[in-house]
């Protein structure tokens, strides 16, 4: 692909979710693209202009050029492969890598000389190359740099955040020779208005990306253990923190369930890599454990509270506002506001969710409603801040819960004189 021009050529996106088809959308503005997903559903659904990942529009995706398909005859074609699939973990909290190693044996069905190929999920540093690479290489019979091409552009995609957007953040890009880091710049500037960094290889750019998550989760973990401790002085943990805030280099972060598909499972690739050098982390996975471990005690915190008010009820009636991982997405995956619920539903509570952003009966085994009942809740766990709760006066929220109820705002979204308990 070297002597390739940029308008020859032809990019396949592999893995249409949040990251891939926003990234598919902006490529097919400049370039011939081509969609790819194992899921015909989801091709089904995009043919119709709908994205239930709510990434992009009716109207964004009924204007692309880009082609979707599941078939491999269909991506033959293309010459550059651009892969978006997720790298979860196993029950174990072991790497899973079986979604990547998957996208490389297709990939090594298809590849022809000159080819380049690029992943963008998420990874310990050196798995591209030590694992990717020679499953495309037996596949296909071909030698890297010699026959075909490796870039790793790790994603930085902020699912429901309609101001951080694609092309307004900045991209790092990183390549298996200087010619072919040069060839990614130029496909990647395309779309990247906010610039590129070039990687001096490609586990750096693998380090980068897998970092960025584990120091939100361990800064996300500290100020957790701060309100765990001040909860037990009788402290307030936001006056605490407004306070410290008024020193020009204190790192703003509020304390809450952290979980997700990213910094929730990030720090177990990096560890995974250093146990398999013989170094034993000392401080990532103690972040990780007290965050894994947020949902039991702030069921408990609620339930204490909540039983102390209601001394004689034997089945709390609890309101769960919001149920994916983050606000204003309808991604559920590793959700703790699940560990939470489980927690409540041992301790006899009868739980609702009202969760705006999925469409379904029950969620996590317990009933999803589409509207709160009145007067009804002993208690209400703001558990995610969509923008659509937001809207909800203080007075709307009370007027669900029985007289006495409590409040307990986990995402500092109202006011402080307004809810009854935060961490």
């Amino acid at each position: 692909m070297l002597k390739v021009k940029l308008t020859q050529i032809r990019i396949c996106i592999i893995g249409l979710g949040y990251v891939g088809l926003p990234l598919a959308i902006a490529f097919s503005k400049y370039f011939s693209v081509t969609g790819f997903d194992l899921n015909k559903s989801r091709i089904k659904d995009l043919k119709k202009n709908v994205d239930y990942t709510n990434e992009v529009t009716s109207s964004i995706l009924k204007k692309s050029k880009c082609s979707f398909t599941s078939k491999l005859s269909d991506i033959k074609d293309c010459n550059l492969f651009i892969v978006t699939v997720p790298t979860p973990i196993f029950a174990n909290r072991k790497p899973d890598l079986g979604p990547l190693k998957s996208s490389s044996k297709m990939i090594g069905s298809v590849i022809k000389k000159g080819d380049t190929v690029v992943f963008e999920s998420t990874v310990y540093p050196g798995a591209t190359e030590e694992v990717c690479v020679p499953i495309i290489e037996k596949r296909s019979s071909l030698k890297l740099n010699e026959d075909f091409f490796l870039g790793y552009s790790p994603e930085r995609i902020n699912p429901g955040d309609k101001e951080k957007q694609l092309s307004n953040i900045k991209k790092i890009v990183s390549a298996s020779n200087k010619q072919t880091l040069n060839l990614l710049v130029k496909v990647y500037s395309k779309i990247i208005k906010a610039g590129i960094h070039s990687a001096s290889s490609i586990r750096v750019a693998e380090a980068a990306k897998v970092i960025e998550n584990t120091q939100r989760d361990l800064n996300i973990a500290f100020i957790n253990e701060l309100s765990i401790l001040f909860n037990k002085l009788d402290i307030d943990t936001e006056e605490v923190l407004k306070a410290a805030e008024t020193k020009w280099n204190f790192i703003s972060f509020r304390p809450g369930l952290v979980g997700g598909h990213c910094i929730g499972v990030d720090p177990y690739y990096l560890t995974a890599k250093a146990k398999s050098i013989g170094y034993d982390p000392k401080i990532i996975l103690a972040g990780r454990e007290l965050n894994d471990n947020m949902p039991k005690i702030v069921g408990k915190r609620f339930i204490d509270k909540t039983r102390s008010l209601f001394p004689k009820e034997r089945n709390l009636k609890i309101l769960i506002l919001g149920a994916t991982f983050k606000e204003n997405c309808p991604d559920t995956r590793n959700s703790k506001v699940e560990s939470l619920c489980n927690y409540l539903v041992k301790r006899n509570c009868k739980i609702h969710i009202f969760e705006p952003n999925i469409n379904s009966v029950r969620m996590f085994g317990q009933s999803k409603i589409n509207s709160p009942m009145k007067n009804y809740y002993h208690g209400i766990v703001y558990a995610v801040g969509h923008d659509q709760f937001k809207k909800y006066s203080i007075k709307k929220m009370r007027s669900w819960t029985k007289k006495g109820g409590i409040i307990f705002d986990l995402k500092y979204s109202l006011d402080q004189s307004d809810a009854d308990m935060r961490l």
